[in-house]
């Protein structure tokens, strides 16, 4: 047992070392790419070679003081924007947090000063390289992954006739299949632990938006059994699921599970793609082997693990959004409510205008809710009337004046009632013009 861990320490320190001995060209002296070769010994070209063999060289400070140099002594110099994108290349070439972080600024400057020259789209390639260089693995923080697609993204959008649009594409895919992995492993979670509507809405979500993804199979299968738990409702959602998977991926190991559930879920089985069978037999062939010197380093590495990513095919061109889970209801749409508050400009009169104001006239006492029972001989509203505006009147006193003002109530009602029976009988011409309200006042 000892002689078998000793050797497996030996093999990994070997690994180790091929590797850093690989990875011991980053230290040689990398050839800068001079753009001009015009032989001249004009000042500004000589401050300008001079910064290339400095950068070649890696002095990179030294290279930079002598662009900067360049730039605020001959303004007009035709090598301006290559000692701009020198400067550029030499934080590039530096390396580092703040060395990739001074290089993206000057690349984004290049960008803006000088968008119609080629050199632009090199700049914007740079860019894309900075953030997925320092891409973290799935499980961690997506920050840099997110970044360097939609950098990259924009290289495609912004350049599509650049010579680094096919590495530019390549490099989405490896990156949205960072993304995906993530995604697939909360989905994966919370299947697991029986979330069922979390998984579907990840799972759903994840397929929809990453179909190149090197384990969408995989993540269709888990959403159509987090839809067939979520019972009945979600059938069809299941269906759809098992449907994709033997349309779209013909050779996937779970192509015959998903027919066997379209069977039992009395739905029909769909033709393979054609389009996807191909596709998919060009993925297997030209993946990537991990070998065993793969897998070593990638323990140790910081980067993601992009070996099985798609090979072909066009990446997603937008960016991941969340949604919200089928298990939500779905508030209904109000057609024809009031959807808007919009704000007009009132031109000509208004009813306030052309109305007069009924406050200020009040109803008769015969037609008001309270006629019978408010007569204006009444005691007790004289005495309320006549109390001043800031009288503040005793519990004693107002007691007494309710009692007289029900009593005048009840007085009221049984006028009413014997009056009634007579103005039933009387010729039309001997009802009284006056309410009763003014026969008692006289």
């Amino acid at each position: 047992m000892i002689r078998i861990q000793s050797f497996a320490t030996r093999v990994l320190i070997v690994l180790v070392g091929v590797e850093l001995a690989a990875s011991a060209s980053i230290f040689h002296h990398k050839k800068y790419e001079n753009p001009i070769t015009k032989d001249t010994r004009q000042p500004d070209k000589v401050l300008f070679d001079r910064a290339i063999e400095d950068i070649t060289h890696g002095r990179f400070e030294i290279a930079r003081i002598t662009l900067n140099t360049l730039i605020n002594t001959y303004d007009q110099s035709e090598y301006l924007a290559k000692a701009k994108l020198a400067i550029a290349d030499s934080w590039y070439r530096e390396g580092g947090v703040h060395g990739l972080a001074e290089a993206e600024a000057e690349y984004k400057d290049f960008e803006l000063f000088y968008p119609t020259m080629p050199e632009a789209s090199e700049a914007q390639y740079r860019v894309c390289m900075i953030h997925y260089k320092q891409m973290d693995k799935p499980d961690r923080d997506p920050s840099q992954a997110l970044r360097a697609e939609d950098e990259c993204r924009a290289m495609v959008v912004q350049y599509p006739n650049s010579k680094y649009i096919p590495e530019v594409q390549q490099r989405l895919r490896d990156i949205q299949e960072t993304l995906a992995e993530g995604e697939m492993r909360v989905g994966t979670f919370y299947h697991s632990k029986g979330s069922n509507p979390a998984a579907a809405n990840r799972l759903a979500r994840l397929v929809d938006q990453y179909p190149l993804y090197s384990r969408a199979d995989e993540a269709l299968w888990e959403l159509g059994d987090s839809y067939g738990r979520m019972g009945n409702n979600y059938r069809r959602q299941a269906g759809d699921a098992y449907t994709r998977i033997v349309r779209d991926y013909p050779l996937s190991p779970y192509a015959d599970s998903a027919k066997q559930r379209l069977k039992e879920l009395e739905m029909p089985i769909p033709q393979a793609d054609p389009v996807a069978y191909a596709r998919m037999k060009y993925e297997l062939e030209h993946r990537t082997r991990e070998t065993m010197r793969h897998r070593a380093l990638n323990v140790i590495s910081r980067g993601p693990d992009v070996h099985s990513a798609a090979k072909s095919g066009t990446p997603a061109m937008t960016t991941l959004r969340a949604t919200v889970p089928v298990s939500v209801p779905a508030v209904a749409d109000s057609t024809g409510g009031v959807n808007d508050v919009s704000v007009q400009t009132v031109s000509g009169p208004s009813a306030l205008d052309t109305k007069p104001d009924d406050r200020l006239h009040p109803p008769p006492a015969d037609q008001s809710k309270n006629a019978t029972l408010g007569t204006p001989n009444s005691v007790a509203l004289e005495r309320i009337a006549a109390l001043p505006q800031n009288h503040t009147m005793s519990a004693k006193d107002r007691k007494r004046l309710e009692k007289k003002y029900k009593q005048q109530q009840k007085k009221a009602a049984k006028k009413q009632q014997q009056s009634a029976p007579a103005s039933t009988t009387a010729p039309a011409a001997a009802v009284p013009a006056t309410p009763a309200s003014s026969s008692s006042n006289q």
